[in-house]
């Protein structure tokens, strides 16, 4: 029985996913039956966290604001219904989840702003060998021919 549901979780995973977190704004379009058309619909918002990592079952919570009324759906990510996700922007969190941005209102409910580089591979950087100095000959602090000082308790 066990074999039988890796086989269906492994046929469903999808890959290829980009690195959801919280505090992203994401896109994400999913598709739905209109008669009999096939349409895609697309949800923009703020993603409040995201459960069970990269599991089968892993899903992201978003949240938008549409005519002044906070509206949030949960979209599994290894779902069918799911066209693409894609990331608008992100921002700096830190925590894992940010509920608190439910009730937040004005400049609380802002996030930083974060440059991330998602379609990037990261680059090999290759170091330079450090280039040898010269070796100096050890200098002392103190001259060598300095007179001593004589301290008030030598000068009674």
């Amino acid at each position: 029985m066990d074999i039988k549901i890796k086989e269906f979780a492994k046929q469903n995973k999808r890959e290829g996913l980009p690195p959801i977190k919280a505090g992203d704004t994401v896109r994400v379009y999913q598709k739905y039956k209109d008669k009999d058309k096939e349409k895609i619909q697309m949800f923009e918002g703020l993603v409040l966290c995201r459960n069970h990592g990269n599991e089968m079952g892993a899903a992201i919570t978003v949240r938008k604001i549409a005519s002044g009324v906070g509206v949030e759906k949960i979209f599994p990510l290894h779902s069918p219904v799911i066209d693409r996700i894609e990331i608008v922007k992100s921002g700096k969190v830190r925590r894992a989840k940010i509920y608190y941005i439910r009730d937040a209102k004005g400049r609380k409910a802002r996030l930083r702003r974060v440059e991330r580089n998602l379609n990037a591979e990261p680059e090999e950087i290759e170091e330079e060998p450090a280039a040898e100095e010269p070796k100096a000959e050890a200098v002392s602090e103190e001259p060598e021919n300095k007179p001593e000082e004589k301290t008030k308790n030598q000068e009674a």
